[in-house]
């Protein structure tokens, strides 16, 4: 029995729309070529090895290329969390990602901070910071080089929050700021004090054990072997690594 993955009519019938539209000749089968992308990306495979029921390799990664830098992926993504996600209650977080050496190589003109890497305790990586619905599904993901603080990230995903009833964080987002800023957009925060703060800060026990939802949600993202190692340089290639794993394992 072939372990191939195949997307099926009524997964591609969801994604159809999305797509963007072909012009001059006609696309090569978009079930055959999609479902070789995310065979390549689930078992980080080189695209020289992709199996030959998938067609011609080049032919996935062009089509690879060319969506992922349109942004296509990524719309997938968001569109279809904004069709079905669970938004009562949101969690946030962020993780770290392996950058692996043909991903961190820094030398020269094309490396440096413009490929979102950045060196950590663990070595080179980049950190992968996402929002979840109530059920651990993400709805908005972006990524910046490891060492970027858990408050950056907060602070750039804070304008794009839906109108939830909660927000759920470990004590790495307990910042005044970012607690005044989500009582603005009428969000409760249940996030643990640190230790430090003069004043104890108290939070619903009960309900903030449901953030583990969103660890599962990483490590589920992390079986994904493209992920959980980077490979691709471009930051932007990478996140539609991401991107298309969450699809498909979330949201398909």
């Amino acid at each position: 029995m072939s372990n191939l993955f195949w997307l099926t009519d009524a997964q591609m019938a969801r994604l159809e729309p999305f797509f963007p539209k072909s012009h001059g000749r006609p696309r090569v089968d978009d079930r055959r070529v999609l479902s070789g992308i995310i065979f390549i990306n689930r078992n980080g495979l080189r695209w020289c090895d992709a199996p030959r029921e998938y067609g011609p390799p080049k032919t996935l990664y062009n089509r690879w290329k060319r969506w992922s830098r349109m942004g296509v992926f990524t719309r997938i993504m968001a569109g279809l969390a904004t069709e079905a996600a669970d938004e009562k209650t949101i969690m946030i977080d962020a993780t770290y990602l392996k950058a692996h050496r043909t991903a961190s190589s820094l030398r020269g003109k094309k490396g440096g901070r413009g490929r979102l890497i950045g060196r950590t305790k663990g070595g080179m990586n980049t950190k992968l910071h996402a929002v979840a619905d109530a059920q651990g599904r993400p709805i908005r993901m972006f990524v910046t080089a490891g060492p970027v603080s858990d408050y950056t990230g907060a602070a750039a995903m804070l304008s794009s929050l839906p109108q939830a009833e909660w927000m759920l964080a470990d004590r790495g987002y307990d910042a005044d700021w970012f607690r005044d800023a989500l009582k603005d957009k009428g969000i409760k925060a249940c996030i643990p004090g640190r230790k430090g703060r003069k004043k104890a800060i108290r939070h619903d026990k009960r309900r903030y054990k449901r953030r583990n939802r969103i660890e599962i949600m990483f490590g589920r993202l992390k079986d994904w072997r493209r992920v959980a190692t980077r490979y691709d340089r471009c930051p932007i290639v990478f996140l539609s690594a991401i991107a298309l794993a969450a699809t498909v394992l979330f949201w398909l």
